[in-house]
């Protein structure tokens, strides 16, 4: 069992950076791969980036490559999302998942179902 508690959200102009932090429990949180979803008013819940266990590799929604970057700390069971450039249209409640692994030969998980547990999100605002 894990569970999983986001942080560091809030209201940021267009262009500007934002750091989520996601805290994780269990003595096993470097066997997660660790993921961040969105959810922005209206739409369905999106993938935005995945991470390995080991932090070694990731991987990305095109529509955040080049702006966000997922990294973890497994000492501190924690994992983070590194946002930048910030658009309105990312303004959304944004999730942190933990699944058994990120990624099946060059499949790579980003589907809700594929993440078996789930924080209770972070709420991003985005002005333009």
């Amino acid at each position: 069992q894990v569970q999983l508690v986001e942080s560091g959200g809030g209201l940021v102009q267009a262009g500007g950076s934002l750091t989520l932090s996601c805290t994780a429990s269990g003595r096993t949180f470097s066997t997660y791969a660790m993921a961040w979803f969105r959810q922005a008013t209206g739409k369905e819940r999106e993938f935005v980036a995945t991470i390995s266990g080991r932090g070694g590799s990731a991987y990305y929604a095109e529509f955040v490559k080049g702006r966000f970057t997922i990294s973890r700390d497994n000492a501190k069971n924690m994992v983070y999302l590194q946002m930048n450039s910030l658009k309105p249209e990312d303004m959304a409640v944004y999730y942190c998942a933990a699944g058994s692994t990120y990624r099946s030969g060059g499949y790579y998980y980003t589907k809700t179902y594929e993440y078996d547990y789930w924080g209770q999100g972070t709420q991003v605002i985005v002005s333009s």
